[in-house]
């Protein structure tokens, strides 16, 4: 049977049982989301395999790449995957029955016969047309004793002077062959590490033919079958430099289709029983909802991948963070690191020597502990309760619902669980998988702090519209273009978040904070390139001329110049609270006052000081915070001591004026800092003092 009757079957138990979940008890059945019809496995896995090939500048919709592959056209994961580009070149396939071989395939019109085979009910490789397949090529039935390898297909599959194989030693070359993609939609272990034996892999049936990982010479591996690889023959893989995540980030998409089915269900079924819905009104508006739940499906799978992405571009600078994260996880009694072959200490210091760090197989595993981690803690918290958050709700469900039944989800009985979920996702795709524990670690905050702070940054800086902006340079610019536009937001976020911990409520109001600064960040965020002052200004100007020369949009590359900059206007809010004047009044004067004395090139070194354990991080935060509350005194003071019709240098000139004493010894004294090139914790904290005096000789005068 398949897995939807299957469904069928243990929906009919739950019922007979009169189970509260009644048939949305196992997803996939008759009445649900046919995954093979959505092709929605596949689909999601086929985002995966879209950023590893975006990663090495190909975009696989647009240029013919090769292809060997596990499984056949009959099948959900394979059939749907070898059709979801036109530019697909299989070279190679094998699964129970057969072995396919076309060494020089022409794109459109094997993907014609593919497409044919697909819709040929329980169709095989026999059933391929063979005066489609190119010369050297053939279908060979796995019972053959021996296959002769032609000319052709012992080049497509790098097999030089080979003449001769047997079947298994055939779809070992398969499996090995120097393709840009090896796709995996089939059953079984195909990979595992040379330090595995076959009997620790439990896979008997496939001994014979599978292959270890660093003997594979396919640039992509994407795992929509699960189990195709060993954990540890990925990493293997990943070491030798092929590309690929795990099979439950690359085949999630099957999962969260279930997920979002037994949700609405859940839901609908309630109103079944209570007469609002007949159980025929009730499936056709399942159905109706199919394309809906599949974007919000793959909408996952696209920002798990850019998460990835993010993360491989900084494997080796975020190594010493990744090993804490590990070890709190390990502490809590959350993750046993040796069982998920996460790396040892002694090999975190090997990698780290090597200029390496976790791999991709590896952050696909430490991401999934990330988020339970986060979700266990936020549903222990209040905030799922709170009233901001039944946006969250409603955004999960497709607009159908929204529509007609808003005002029944706030009794969903997975409401927080909901919540919760959507926040995680939210915030750990978006900040990263380290992002709330850098936050708890450096502030002692709560999860459920953070991710408050997180929210409000998250409405504030409008970080949906400016990651949609990135978004629509896919293929446009490099990944490594995006990514550096990802990770400046994430710069971003990281400081207003510690802002909001260290300067606003304990526990944030999500909804009042967004309030208290929203206006002022819109109206004066875009005009940053005004704002700014001498270096500062020629360091927006530079990084904005750098951006658009790598392809990036004007709009987009001014936007990004001054994302870091942005983190000012919290404090400029504050001050124009506390001094009952308009933000639009302070912000000219605080970047004035900013680069009078020189708080950009200090915080510039800042970030440049070490980080390789929690009390360099600490370090560096207290540093940077304290930098900021002395340019927010100074700014006041400048505001306090001159005339508010003055342009604001002439503000900072007549405030130095007054001051000029202490200024000249300051300036004396922050002289030799300054001539230093990489000046250490020590001389920028003396720094800090020095100008923390020139705020109290200030604040005397006034």
């Amino acid at each position: 049977k398949g897995t939807a009757s299957f469904s069928d079957i243990a929906n009919g138990v739950a019922q007979s049982y009169g189970f509260w979940l009644d048939d949305a008890f196992a997803s996939g059945g008759s009445v649900g989301y046919d995954h093979k019809v959505m092709g929605i496995t596949a689909r999601g896995a086929w985002e995966s395999v879209k950023r590893h090939f975006r990663e090495t500048g190909v975009n696989i919709q647009t240029t013919d790449f090769t292809v060997v592959g596990i499984g056949d056209m009959s099948g959900d994961v394979f059939g749907n995957g070898m059709l979801l580009s036109k530019h697909i070149r299989l070279v190679a396939a094998f699964d129970h029955r057969h072995i396919f071989l076309d060494p020089n395939p022409v794109a459109a019109t094997s993907f014609l016969e593919r497409r044919r085979l697909y819709g040929l009910p329980r169709s095989s490789w026999a059933d391929y047309d063979t005066s489609l397949i190119s010369e050297g090529g053939a279908v060979i039935a796995r019972s053959a004793k021996s296959v002769r390898i032609s000319e052709q297909v012992a080049v497509a599959l790098g097999l030089p002077g080979t003449t001769s194989m047997t079947p298994a030693q055939l779809m070992k070359a398969i499996l090995t062959a120097p393709v840009d993609l090896l796709w995996n939609g089939g059953i079984g272990t195909y990979v595992k590490a040379s330090s595995e034996q076959h009997l620790d892999v439990g896979d008997r049936a496939n001994d014979a033919i599978r292959v270890d990982g660093d003997a594979l010479r396919a640039t992509v591996v994407g795992e929509g079958g699960n189990l195709g690889c060993t954990q540890l023959g990925r990493i293997e893989a990943s070491l030798a430099g092929v590309h690929v995540n795990t099979d439950a980030i690359d085949n999630s998409a099957g999962v969260d289709t279930s997920d979002h089915e037994v949700n609405i269900k859940i839901l609908l079924t309630a109103l079944t029983l209570e007469g609002d819905l007949t159980l025929k009104q009730r499936n056709g508006l399942l159905a109706s909802m199919t394309e809906d739940i599949a974007r919000q499906v793959l909408r996952d799978n696209y920002e798990q991948n850019t998460l990835l992405g993010n993360a491989r571009a900084q494997e080796h600078l975020m190594l010493p963070v990744h090993r804490r994260l590990m070890h709190w996880l390990e502490e809590r009694g959350d993750l046993d690191p040796a069982l998920e072959f996460l790396p040892s200490d002694i090999e975190i210091e090997r990698r780290s020597d090597a200029g390496l760090g976790l791999k991709s197989p590896e952050v696909s595993v430490l991401v999934a502990y990330a988020k339970l981690g986060l979700k266990k803690d936020l549903l222990a918290s209040a905030l799922p309760d709170e009233p901001w958050f039944q946006a969250t709700l409603t955004k999960y469900f497709p607009n159908p619902i929204r529509e007609k039944y808003q005002g029944r989800l706030a009794s969903h009985p997975l409401r927080r669980e909901i919540i919760a979920n959507a926040v995680v996702n939210s915030m750990v795709n978006r900040g990263g998988m380290t992002f709330a524990f850098r936050a708890s670690e450096e502030t002692g905050a709560t999860a459920e702090q953070v991710t408050r702070a997180f929210v409000v940054c998250r409405e504030v800086f409008d970080m949906v519209g400016f990651f949609g902006l990135v978004e629509q340079l896919d293929n446009i610019v490099s990944t490594d273009t995006q990514t550096s536009l990802y990770l400046e937001f994430r710069r971003l976020l990281d400081r207003a978040v510690r802002w909001f911990l260290q300067n606003r409520p304990s526990t944030l109001n999500v909804a009042a904070e967004v309030e208290r600064f929203s206006a002022a960040v819109a109206e004066l965020g875009p005009q940053m390139s005004t704002l700014l002052q001498g270096a500062e200004r020629k360091r927006f100007d530079l990084r904005a001329t750098q951006l658009e020369e790598l392809g990036v949009p004007p709009e987009v590359a001014v936007r990004s110049a001054g994302l870091l900059d942005q983190f000012s206007l919290l404090d400029i809010v504050e001050i124009s609270v506390d001094t009952d004047r308009r933000a639009a009044e302070v912000a000219p004067v605080y970047f004035a006052t900013s680069e009078q004395f020189g708080i950009d090139v200090m915080l510039t070194r800042v970030s440049k000081l070490p980080r390789d354990d929690r009390w360099d991080s600490l370090a560096r935060g207290a540093l940077r915070y304290d930098l900021y509350a002395v340019l927010k005194a100074l700014t006041t003071s400048v505001m306090d001591s001159s005339a508010s019709d003055l342009a604001p240098r002439e503000r900072t000139a007549a405030w130095s004026e007054i001051n000029a004493e202490s200024l000249a010894r300051a300036n004396a004294a922050l002289s030799g800092i300054q001539r230093l090139e990489n000046p250490g914790i020590s001389a920028l904290s003396v720094a800090l003092r020095i100008l923390r005096g020139v705020i109290r000789s200030g604040s005397a005068t006034t």
